[in-house]
């Protein structure tokens, strides 16, 4: 990672996790890699970055309402630029393509994998196509961005990689067959990037939102407790980097009850999922 400018201790909320990555801070002159990054958290989290003086590459599969951001960016005085370089994340060669592109500019500081797709299972209805369909953007398209640009961040010997995995990843929920195992995969994926990259210069943080009010969450037809908007989202990842935390949960008044959950016996979280959700 460029070398960063220190933020005054008492301009950041005290942390809720132990700093085990380098503190992100200044964004200024930063290239930063959002892929999935055309609506919801990405997006929001790519125009915040915009603001604080990155330079914002975007992926996603279709970025066509995308174009007048990124044309007006490179206008005199708009600052850092905005790139956009349409990727399937399900297509290798699409990736492959998509992450030379990127690398040809410059080292990449922070690549964020915000790419997702949702939709309620039930195993009472299991559809196997929604479940592979979950599992190829989820989890394996994650794969195929880390294949492709590990070996130039490992060469590089800085950068930070962040996941955007979710609390539905940390213990079985209702309708969330399909999506919560991917994202329990996307979680553990990086514990272990952590473990293997410390040591090698790589920063990883995992991103565990609670409900945040996007296209995706639009689907449920339960009531959502503590929903937050995508842009408090945004500032919540901004401020988890700037701390240099390694897991970045919010919003805290519900992740903190459900990390308590993560701890119950089976029996007594079972009846209190059924309880709470009446599902």
């Amino acid at each position: 990672m460029r070398a960063q400018t220190a933020v005054a201790p008492s301009r950041l909320r005290p942390s809720w996790g132990a700093q085990l990555n380098l503190p992100m801070r200044h964004w200024q002159g930063q290239r930063v890699w959002l892929v999935g990054a055309s609506s919801g958290i990405g997006l929001a989290c790519a125009q915040a970055l915009h603001k604080a003086g990155a330079q914002v590459l975007l992926s996603a599969r279709d970025l066509g309402h995308l174009t007048a951001w990124a044309q007006a960016s490179a206008l005199p005085g708009a600052g850092a630029g905005v790139e956009l370089f349409p990727m399937d994340v399900t297509d290798a060669q699409q990736v492959q393509t998509a992450a030379l592109k990127v690398l040809a500019g410059g080292p990449i500081d922070l690549i964020v994998y915000c790419a997702g797709h949702y939709s309620p299972q039930c195993a009472t209805s299991f559809d196997l196509a929604q479940m592979l369909r979950h599992q190829d953007v989820n989890y394996c398209g994650l794969l195929r961005v880390l294949a492709a640009v590990l070996p130039n961040m490992l060469a590089q010997g800085h950068g930070h990689i962040s996941l955007v995995s979710s609390v539905a990843g940390w213990r079985g929920l209702p309708k969330s067959l399909a999506y919560g195992p991917t994202k329990a995969a996307v979680t553990n994926l990086a514990d272990t990037l952590y473990l293997d990259l410390k040591d090698h210069g790589i920063g990883v943080s995992v991103v565990h939102p609670g409900f945040v009010d996007t296209g995706l969450t639009a689907q449920n037809t339960f009531q959502m407790p503590a929903l937050i908007s995508k842009e408090q989202a945004a500032k919540e990842m901004l401020q988890g980097w700037a701390q240099g935390l390694f897991e970045i949960h919010f919003p805290k008044r519900f992740t903190l009850w459900l990390m308590l959950m993560r701890m119950l016996p089976h029996r007594i979280y079972f009846a209190l999922v059924r309880r709470v959700t009446q599902l």
